[in-house]
């Protein structure tokens, strides 16, 4: 949740979350579960537009699994209140949902080549998402749930639509197949300029920065596969090379020579030779390295494939008798010599070993990381702060870094340095463990090694830049659903409060990003209601100026659905606030508004009197037909409410004069 929160734009999993004993609480799990299918939704909405031979299959199924959001909006606001086997119902939709994001993730980053190549297996993964969603919504009783006719009729279509989809037999594009034939049967010959033009547009590959992200992603397939995947690397590479000459010929770059400061000239940029090249990324070598089968590589290309823990030469397959990396001064300077020459800037390291400094490290320097951490272990308390600001730096930096930090045991020594009685080295030391976090896999570690109790304290009691940094901290460990708990188990909601009312904006913001993820599971909803979270939200509600409308509805839109969040939101008296939203704010937060009018008018008719007396009709009657799709919802039965409210006070009135 950044400038605009939105309770379905964190991503986590509540499937583990069980049910209170206490009887008004029993619709805790299915409403928990409900809720994150809907963050699912919301994810796979927000994915870019899919690009290449499978952009038809991905809009179709992102169009379906949108129209699912309606009936799960039903379940969230009570509609499944009553209904035994809901939460393996809603958890199998989940589980199919999960499937789908992850797929159109991975057809989002993958190589476009690969994926011509490999068409009828990722059809046929499109095919099994499909059989998932259908036999979710098989079993899935919404014709028996209390829901308006307009959503279930919704649900039914798409319903229909998934099955349709199982069976539907997509033919290839029998001209895309013939050209790719043609180029991967003559890959070391020259290719037809029309047939490249076909070819560059079928898989939108048509800019330089198409070619770049698809020379990432073929990068990024051969390290996965650990190899050359189904052999077809060097035709793949071949036509990648082929597509980014053709590019460079038909988007030439203009350039203004260092020899001429008057006006500029159209300048094709010249063919880069095979050899230049680099057989991983396919780029222009900036530092050529030989490993021990002769072939040569870009360092950082090849030092990332022996990181990955690969044993042989990419290109050659053969085992690498050592992992030695010797500079090709002469490739080097054979590639300075062309450069020249065709008035192109020779490469340049971004950090090259002769400029490196005293103190600096390079992108993953092993030993200089093992210095430092002999330095958190056994140092004095000067060192073990210096130390643990340098592994602070390192670990921003990139994502290499957070890798080799945690691989030389950093973490559980950042951990101990929490309880540090000098203030700057537990800032440095949660800051540190921030920075590492952002990496997936250190997560585990870092909650392993015991640091969310320890984390929490130096929110407690630490400086304003730690406690800031540390609520950060626990906003990223409670991705992992798990986390969830035991964060709010260790007491973390209540300090996150204090530093809600008493951080800098983005000490502010931090604590409300890290509060809303949390409450997405149902128990922190309570405990947050308990120490007095709603109050807070409410009074910034009240307060234009305070900046934080955004997350204080979105926070308020999420305890809505929790009895005890219902209770203590009525009970703020809400009403004017949110009706002044819903007058003038974004339409995320006119939703929000409405949603949360909805929850509690639903609970105390009396707020619906007072809504009526305020005069929320017309604005609700423009919500109805301008505002976001669920907001429309919300609107529309928020009037019906009001509507209700009228014919029951005719009724009074009809019998009083009888």
């Amino acid at each position: 949740m950044s400038s605009t929160a939105d309770e379905d734009a964190t991503s986590s999993s509540l499937l583990g979350t069980s049910a209170t004993s206490s009887p008004q609480r029993d619709f805790f799990p299915y409403a928990s579960v409900a809720e994150e299918a809907a963050v699912i939704i919301s994810e796979i909405s927000t994915l870019p537009e899919s690009r290449g031979p499978l952009r038809g299959f991905c809009g179709d199924l992102v169009r379906r699994v949108r129209l699912l959001s309606p009936l799960l909006d039903e379940i969230r606001d009570g509609a499944g209140d009553g209904f035994s086997g809901l939460v393996e119902c809603l958890g199998t939709v989940h589980d199919a949902l999960v499937c789908a994001r992850d797929m159109l993730r991975s057809v989002y980053d993958d190589s476009k080549i690969y994926q011509a190549y490999k068409r009828e297996a990722k059809i046929s993964e499109f095919t099994r998402v499909n059989e998932q969603m259908e036999k979710a919504l098989s079993s899935f009783p919404y014709n028996d749930l209390p829901m308006s006719e307009e959503v279930r009729e919704q649900v039914e279509l798409v319903h229909l639509q998934f099955r349709r989809a199982i069976h539907k037999v997509d033919a290839p594009d029998p001209l895309l197949t013939r050209d790719l034939a043609v180029v991967w049967g003559h890959h070391d010959k020259h290719t037809d300029p029309t047939i490249l033009k076909r070819i560059s547009e079928k898989l939108q590959l048509k800019s330089l920065d198409d070619i770049k992200k698809e020379s990432v992603a073929l990068h990024e397939l051969v390290i996965s596969s650990g190899g050359d995947p189904d052999n077809r690397l060097e035709e793949m590479s071949s036509l990648l090379r082929k597509l980014k000459d053709f590019v460079l010929s038909e988007n030439p770059i203009t350039e203004t020579p260092a020899s001429s400061r008057s006006g500029s000239v159209k300048h094709r940029s010249p063919v880069i030779p095979d050899e230049f090249r680099c057989p991983i990324s396919l780029e222009l070598m900036q530092d050529p390295v030989i490993v021990s089968t002769g072939q040569t590589y870009e360092r950082s290309c090849i030092q990332k494939w022996l990181d990955a823990g690969h044993k042989t030469c990419p290109k050659t397959q053969q085992h690498l008798t050592h992992t030695t990396l010797t500079p090709n001064f002469v490739l080097k300077g054979l590639i300075s010599q062309w450069c020249e020459s065709n008035g192109i800037e020779p490469p340049k390291l971004k950090t090259a070993s002769r400029d490196r400094k005293p103190g600096k490290h390079t992108e993953c320097d092993r030993a200089g990381i093992n210095s430092l951490m002999a330095r958190l272990e056994s140092g004095t308390q000067e060192e073990q702060r210096s130390a643990a600001g340098e592994l602070r730096l390192l670990a921003k930096r990139n994502a290499n870094n957070r890798v080799c930090i945690a691989e030389a045991g950093a973490i559980p020594l950042l951990v101990n340095l929490l309880a540090s009685p000098d203030l700057r080295t537990q800032e440095h030391a949660v800051t540190a463990l921030l920075n590492l976090s952002i990496h997936e896999n250190n997560k585990g570690i870092i909650v392993d090694s015991g640091a969310i109790v320890k984390i929490v304290e130096v929110l407690n009691f630490g400086s304003m830049e730690a406690r800031e940094n540390a609520a950060a901290t626990l906003f990223s460990l409670s991705v992992v659903d798990k986390n969830k708990v035991a964060i709010g188990e260790a007491g973390a909601i209540p300090p996150l409060i204090n530093l809600l009312c008493q951080g800098s904006p983005r000490g502010k913001k931090d604590a409300a990003t890290a509060i809303f993820n949390l409450c997405i599971n149902q128990g922190n909803k309570v405990l947050a209601v308990k120490a007095g979270l709603v109050g807070l939200l409410m009074g910034f509600l009240e307060d234009p100026t305070c900046g934080m409308i955004d997350e204080a509805l979105a926070i308020l839109a999420i305890l809505a659905s929790n009895p005890d969040g219902k209770i203590a939101i009525n009970e703020a008296k809400p009403v004017p606030c949110l009706v002044e939203v819903m007058k003038s704010n974004s339409p995320r937060n006119k939703e929000y508004a409405a949603a949360i009018l909805w929850s509690v008018c639903t609970v105390d008719a009396g707020q619906v009197r007072v809504m009526k007396e305020m005069g929320a009709a017309e604005v609700l009657k423009e919500l109805a037909e301008t505002g976001t799709d669920r907001a429309k919802r919300k609107a529309s039965s928020l009037l019906d409410l009001i509507n209700q409210l009228d014919v029951q006070n005719g009724e009074d009135e009809g019998s009083i004069v009888s």
